[in-house]
């Protein structure tokens, strides 16, 4: 397919502009009328500040519709679209920005008083802001744009190798990469969705996910775009409120979520069979789905969840049927058009069951990473298959078990987490010697960051006269380190706990044995 993603989009909107497409939480209904005039409107200044294709427009705000619709508008103008996590600290972002040499950059009204100096030491041409009711300076601004401009009608054409967004994944040396990501990477996968999904007409999806992650804008907005034509329907919740949800699942037909989506609903007593009884589909993703979760859902309410497996850099790979059996412990087949293997440590194919790295080939892969050469190298196999770092095996079905990671990825509450970036981090403050970040198993977030450390020989503490402040030596704590951690990087990257231990295990070649951290770390929030 050789076309523009929006293209795509637009060509799946209802004749009748009047049609309803979002719902939001406080009740306001925003009809394609006003959506299509929004984007127009937000293309347009795009294209006024001689923004051409291909340049970057970094965007950190809350969810809201018009967060969505300025999305649209990178797309149709083929500017690439970088959205950046709301929690994000002004040290990450900093990183991001110079990588990714935006022209324009939109963010939270609040982070104004950093993001100023940030954006003007980096020389970024533009900086708008947009708050979580969709109002801000790019807004104003967008509103002075009249909707019968020249560039309403107009939709950049693109190719199936033009970029239409990059996002970035942490990195495991510490340096974050940026996923380059197609139109065609994205159009292929939606249409792929939509149809193993088997959206219809009528069916309206509770969109409860973020906007700047794949799970929540590329597989959610987008399945629910090309329905549009369909009738279909976003009910849009700015975040996910668990007693809100099961209140809005009695009027819509799919739902999106990750796993701590799914604990949380089932800890609602109001969260019953009843309150499913329009539901068509429940799809899980993100992370690992626990099977207790997946047996309690399937008891509560009579659906069974359908779980499938992605990444940011592929989209989605694989997925439990609509239609056949759903298996709790596994992702599935792959999709059609996607190929997937499982390679040995021999360098064959893996039998049935046995664990073998997963590896994957489709129009749903990234072409490499971000002004990364040396890592696209080492990303991909000579015959073109991206090494995803996961590791699966294939039960005798054929169905996809994902067993483990050979990077040391933190999954928690859907996010991902690189141990490196927060090792490198508590390293360097007084008092650590060394330390080793871990995920371990946590009730409502799946994973927990944990850090382990060694503290350093301090000096005994000396006493200071009592005419001068006290000179002596203070041990690291826990509660030094997590309150250092917040200052630094987003909320969901800080420990949940920090362990202080005279050593940290190694191998024979003097490695930090990671696996033994978390065996003996394991039960710390688990009975």
């Amino acid at each position: 397919m050789n076309q523009n993603l929006f293209a795509l989009f637009q060509s799946r909107f209802p004749g009748d502009r009047s049609t309803i497409f979002i719902e939001t939480e406080t009740g306001r209904l925003i009809n394609f009328a006003e959506l299509e005039t929004t984007i127009a409107r937000y293309a347009s200044l795009i294209r006024t500040l001689d923004i051409a294709p291909g340049e970057r427009v970094a965007v950190q705000i809350e969810k809201s519709p018009e967060a969505l619709m300025l999305y649209l508008a990178c797309l149709k103008v083929g500017v690439v679209y970088l959205p950046l996590n709301s929690a994000y600290r002004a040290g990450e972002i900093a990183y991001f920005l110079d990588d990714a040499q935006p022209k324009l950059v939109i963010h939270a009204p609040r982070d104004e008083d950093w993001m100023s100096p940030l954006c003007a030491g980096l020389n970024i041409e533009h900086r708008f802001t947009m708050s979580e009711s969709g109002g801000g300076s790019w807004s104003i601004n967008a509103s002075r744009c009249p909707p019968n401009n020249v560039f309403e009608s107009e939709i950049v054409p693109r190719s199936d190798h033009d970029l239409a967004a990059i996002l970035y994944t942490s990195g495991t040396t510490g340096r974050s990469k940026g996923a380059m990501i197609t139109h065609r990477n994205l159009s292929s996968n939606a249409l792929t969705l939509h149809q193993y999904w088997g959206f219809a007409p009528g069916d309206r999806l509770l969109h409860a996910l973020p906007l700047f992650h794949v799970h929540g804008l590329f597989v959610a907005a987008h399945t629910a775009l090309l329905n549009a034509q369909h009738g279909g329907r976003m009910v849009f919740h700015s975040k996910f409120d668990a007693k809100a949800a099961v209140t809005a699942l009695n009027d819509v037909t799919v739902f999106m979520g990750v796993p701590t989506m799914y604990t949380r609903l089932l800890a609602e007593p109001s969260f019953t069979e009843t309150a499913c009884k329009k539901m068509r589909l429940f799809v899980s993703g993100s992370a690992p789905l626990l099977a207790d979760t997946f047996n309690a859902f399937q008891t509560r309410t009579g659906h069974t969840i359908l779980e499938r497996y992605g990444m940011t850099e592929t989209g989605m790979i694989a997925s439990n049927p609509l239609l056949g059996e759903r298996k709790g412990g596994t992702v599935g087949r792959a999709l059609p058009g996607v190929t997937v293997r499982l390679m040995n440590e021999d360098g064959g194919h893996a039998k049935t069951n046995e664990v073998g790295g997963l590896q994957v080939k489709g129009p749903n892969v990234l072409p490499g990473y971000w002004r990364m050469p040396e890592k696209n190298k080492e990303e991909f196999t000579d015959d073109g298959f991206f090494k995803t770092g996961d590791l699966g095996l294939y039960d005798v079905d054929g169905y996809i078990a994902i067993v483990g990671r050979s990077k040391d990825l933190v999954i928690s509450g859907a996010y991902n987490i690189y141990p490196k970036e927060l090792e490198l981090l508590v390293d360097e403050m007084d008092g650590v010697s060394e330390s080793a970040v871990i995920g371990v198993p946590h009730p409502d977030f799946g994973e927990a960051v944990v850090v382990v450390l060694v503290a350093k020989q301090l000096p005994p503490r000396i006493p200071a006269p009592a005419s001068l402040p006290d000179a002596g030596f203070e041990p690291i704590s826990e509660s030094a380190v997590i309150a250092a951690m917040k200052t630094k990087v987003a909320n969901f990257k800080v420990p949940k706990r920090v362990f202080i231990v005279d050593d940290l295990p190694r191998n024979a070649m003097g490695k930090v044995q990671k696996n033994e951290l978390r065996k003996r770390y394991a039960s710390t929030f688990m009975p």
